[in-house]
C-alpha cells in the first residue's frame, strides 16, 4: 500500500552553475537540493507495528506528524548550517537550499536482505529504489538526495549515507558499487530514524560531508602518518589518523575543538581555538572557548559547525590560491567532479578523476 503526496512542481530545471567564461567552475549560490522524501510506515491498526521496528510503536498519526516537523527541521539546519559565517554575519547568503518535491509513503516493513556473518539483515536499498522508480526521480526530475524514514531498533542494519553515480560512491557506508541502482547522475540516500530526533538526522549529512571533504582532500590515498598535514582533515578539523583533535581548529561531528572523547558536545572544558576565524595557515585569532558556545546541544554544534566551513566568497588563500566554496561538493557534486574542483580553485584543476 502506499502513498504519494506533492509538495509542489516536481518538473525542475537542472542549472549546472556553470560560468562558461571563468577559468574556474565557480557555481551560482543557493544551489537547489532537489529531495524526494520517502516513508516506511509499518502498521498494525491505527499503530506502527513494533514487533516489526524493535521499539517504535507510536500512532501512525503522530509518527506522521513527527517525520513532518523533523524533516523541516532538517531543513532549516542544513540551509543555516551553509550560510558561511552566519552566526556573526546576518547578510551571509546559503549556498544550499533544498526543495522537497515529492513524498512517498508505504505502510509496510523495509525491505531487507540477509548477510552472511550478520546478526540482523540489512536494508534492501536496491528494492526501495525499485519500488520508488528512483531513475525517474533522478534523471528527469533532477533528485540529488533521498531522504528515507525508516526505523532500526536493533531488527535491522541500514547506512546513515549512501551515494551512487558516475563517480563512484563517496559516503559514510561500505561504499558497495552495486547496493543502489547506477545512474547518470549522482544521488545520495540518507538513512533517519524515526525513533531518534532531528539532530541524529542532521548527523547523517554531517558525515556526508566529512566523506565527501576527505575524498576531494585525498585522505583515501593519504598515508594515515600525514593525515595531520591534509587542509581539510589536518588544519580545519585539527585532528589526525586517531581521529581526536590534536589541535584545537575547527572540530568534526563527534568532535568539537574542546573534546576529549566521541559525541562530546557538552564538554566545559575551556580551549584556545581558531574556528571563528580559521585560516589555513594557521594564523587566525584564537579565543577562548567551551561547549556554552553551541549551548552543549548536538544540534547547535553541527550548525555552528556548517558555518565555519568555507563557503560562498570565504575570502581565504592557502598557499597562494583561494580556497572554493566547499559546499559545490555537496550542492553540485557531478559538476565539480567534472571540472575537477578541488578544497583550492587552481589545485582543483590538476586532481584526478576517481
Amino acid at each position: 500500500m502506499g502513498r504519494r503526496i506533492w509538495t509542489l512542481a516536481f518538473v525542475l530545471a537542472c542549472v549546472s552553475g556553470l560560468d562558461a567564461t571563468a577559468q574556474v567552475y565557480v557555481p551560482q549560490v543557493p544551489m537547489d537540493v532537489p529531495v524526494l522524501v520517502v516513508k516506511y510506515f509499518p502498521v498494525k491498526g491505527d499503530r506502527i507495528d513494533q514487533s516489526v521496528t524493535g521499539d517504535w510503536g507510536a500512532t501512525l498519526a503522530e509518527t506522521r506528524q513527527k517525520t513532518e516537523s523533523q524533516t523541516k527541521e532538517v531543513i532549516a539546519a542544513l540551509q543555516e548550517g551553509s550560510r558561511y559565517h552566519g552566526y556573526k554575519d546576518q547578510d551571509a547568503k546559503p549556498s544550499l537550499l533544498y526543495k522537497i518535491v515529492g513524498t512517498l509513503e508505504f505502510l509496510e516493513p523495509l525491505p531487507t536482505a540477509a548477510r552472511p556473518g550478520n546478526r540482523v539483515p540489512m536494508t534492501d536499498y536496491n528494492k526501495i529504489m525499485e519500488r520508488i522508480e528512483i531513475r525517474e526521480w533522478v534523471e528527469k526530475k533532477c533528485v540529488k538526495e533521498v531522504w528515507l524514514w525508516g526505523y532500526h531498533g536493533g531488527v535491522l542494519d541500514l547506512w546513515e549515507s549512501n551515494m551512487s553515480g558516475p563517480f563512484g560512491d563517496i559516503s559514510n557506508s561500505n561504499r558497495d558499487p552495486k547496493d543502489l541502482p547506477m545512474l547518470d547522475k549522482t544521488y545520495t540516500v540518507y538513512h533517519y530514524n524515526y525513533q531518534r530526533g532531528a539532530s541524529e538526522a542532521v548527523e547523517d549529512h554531517m558525515h556526508q560531508i566529512e566523506a565527501v571533504l576527505n575524498f576531494v582532500d585525498g585522505r583515501d590515498r593519504t598515508s594515515p602518518d600525514q593525515w595531520d598535514k591534509l587542509l581539510f582533515w589536518g588544519r580545519f578539523v585539527g585532528s589526525d589518523r586517531s581521529h581526536k583533535i590534536i589541535r584545537p581548529g575547527c572540530g568534526w561531528s563527534h568532535y568539537p575543538p574542546n573534546a576529549e572523547q566521541d559525541y562530546d558536545w557538552a564538554n566545559k572544558r575551556y580551549v584556545e581555538t581558531d574556528i571563528e576565524d580559521w585560516k589555513p595557515d594557521g594564523s587566525g585569532k584564537k579565543q577562548r572557548m567551551n561547549c556554552d558556545r553551541w549551548g552543549g546541544d548536538s544540534l547547535k554544534w553541527f550548525v555552528y559547525w556548517m558555518q565555519n566551513i568555507p563557503g560562498a566568497d570565504n575570502g581565504l588563500v592557502y598557499q597562494d590560491r583561494r580556497l572554493s566554496n566547499w559546499w559545490i561538493f555537496i550542492g553540485d557534486f557531478d559538476n565539480a567532479m567534472r571540472q575537477r574542483v578541488g578544497l583550492t580553485e587552481a589545485a582543483g584543476r590538476h586532481r584526478q578523476l576517481p
